[in-house]
């Protein structure tokens, strides 16, 4: 997993928009999208700093993004 990308939040809700998901809500400091064809949810944490590599593998995994595609 060291091999992943650092990427920022709003880098990631730019590629997942890309694929279709829609912002379903927000609390906190957490946005909530889902895929409405799919039904899926998916939870990006709203931080300032880069999202943690274990964190961005679970999100690009319940996403179905590959990770050329980051």
């Amino acid at each position: 997993m060291s091999d992943f990308p650092s990427v920022t939040p709003k880098a990631l809700v730019k590629i997942l928009q890309k694929k279709g998901y829609q912002l379903d809500r927000s609390k906190g400091s957490h946005q909530i999208y889902w895929h409405p064809i799919s039904k899926q949810r998916v939870i990006v944490p709203m931080h300032c700093k880069d999202i943690p590599t274990g964190t961005l593998f679970e999100i690009i995994k319940q996403a179905g993004i590959n990770k050329d595609e980051l």
